[in-house]
């Protein structure tokens, strides 16, 4: 197929660059404006609260917290779990110590130390016992205070935690007496890959964050859920950090939908993603990683073309693709994306890799 001919045929851009680029649903749209409303900070808005009771009962904890995002649901959730001075233990290509621009360290005086990730985005339990001072009565070692989780985790693949690796995290951490954390933000593509409820994947922390607007299509927002005492401390924090909202009902409104109405089609994004990773492994020069949920990395490795290129030119034919750690590419299936839009892509990417398609944009 020709540029032409997949313009004509298919003029809309296939945007893969993360489950971010979700476009709230009608059915939002039309509940935002209709939410009943208050003053949230007062505790005062029906939808909000609508929101967090939900969320809460979804995944088992007492109490939620409605955030304006994930990166401040993290970081609540840490500032409420560790005394200053005191470490948070997280992968070291989770999104906590990556992407979240070291602000437990900066707003919280936390001390956030990286344990290696294994390629299935585990951290092994002998790392994480490392990371404990031998003696903790030495006044030379900060102590930890928590253990951060991330599942499923994002730079190694979008890979899954299996249950039994939660549940060794779990007890180590009760040996030592700190608390659990997890970076849930998509905790329901982990539950449908594990083919268990979301609760039970929560049941091995005690506090977790979740998105609503990455893979469920809400606009805004993220939730963090845990203990009644501990979501007063998260929601005093999120005043703190200047995340208190006013008539939040009318973005709650959209993550009430989120979660009646979008968790239940996330496994046609894992599909999506599969059919992506089966067509993309039968191209030269591409190397792909396991993918379980709705995230394929995969590395372009052709002496006639970077990858820089590669890029570029998928970009050129409309077809949007980022580097993400190392070297790699990650595409992320979603709401936005069809299979219609998955062949596209591969054909895109077909052309772009056949050599005479390749020697034809050299001088």
């Amino acid at each position: 197929m020709t540029s032409t001919e997949r313009a004509s045929s298919a003029a809309a851009v296939v945007e893969l660059r993360s489950d971010t680029f979700t476009l709230p649903t009608a059915r939002m749209l039309e509940e935002m404006t209709r939410a009943p409303l208050g003053d949230d900070v007062y505790g005062e808005d029906p939808t909000a609260r609508e929101l967090e009771e939900l969320a809460a009962s979804l995944l088992g904890m007492e109490d939620a917290c409605f955030m304006p995002s994930g990166t401040m649901g993290n970081l609540a959730a840490i500032l409420a779990h560790c005394p200053r001075g005191t470490k948070a233990l997280a992968g070291a290509e989770s999104d906590i110590y990556v992407y979240e621009a070291g602000g437990a360290s900066y707003c919280g005086g936390v001390i956030v130390e990286p344990v290696a990730n294994a390629a299935d985005g585990t951290m092994a339990l002998a790392d994480i016992e490392a990371a404990f001072p031998e003696d903790p009565e030495d006044p030379q070692f900060a102590l930890p205070a928590l253990l951060c989780v991330e599942n499923p985790q994002n730079r190694c693949g979008g890979r899954v935690l299996p249950l039994e690796y939660l549940a060794g995290v779990q007890a180590l951490a009760r040996a030592r007496k700190v608390a659990v954390h997890l970076d849930g933000a998509r905790i329901f593509n982990a539950a449908l890959a594990l083919d268990v409820p979301v609760r039970v994947i929560a049941g091995y922390a005690d506090s977790v964050q979740f998105c609503l607007s990455k893979g469920l299509s809400a606009p805004v927002g993220s939730m963090v859920v845990g203990s009644a005492d501990f979501i007063r401390s998260v929601r005093r924090i999120r005043k703190m950090l200047g995340g208190g909202m006013r008539q939040a009902g009318v973005l709650a409104a959209a993550g009430l939908v989120a979660l009646r109405e979008m968790t239940a089609r996330l496994g046609d994004d894992h599909r999506t993603a599969r059919r992506l990773a089966e067509g993309l492994a039968a191209l030269p020069g591409v190397e792909v990683e396991p993918v379980e949920t709705n995230m394929v990395f995969f590395r372009v490795d052709t002496p006639h073309l970077t990858q820089a290129e590669f890029i570029e030119r998928s970009w050129n034919e409309g077809v949007r693709l980022a580097e993400l750690g190392r070297g790699r590419i990650r595409a992320a299936t979603h709401a936005g994306v069809s299979e219609a839009g998955i062949d596209r892509a591969l054909s895109v990417f077909r052309d772009i890799l056949a050599p005479a398609a390749v020697l034809s944009t050299r001088p």
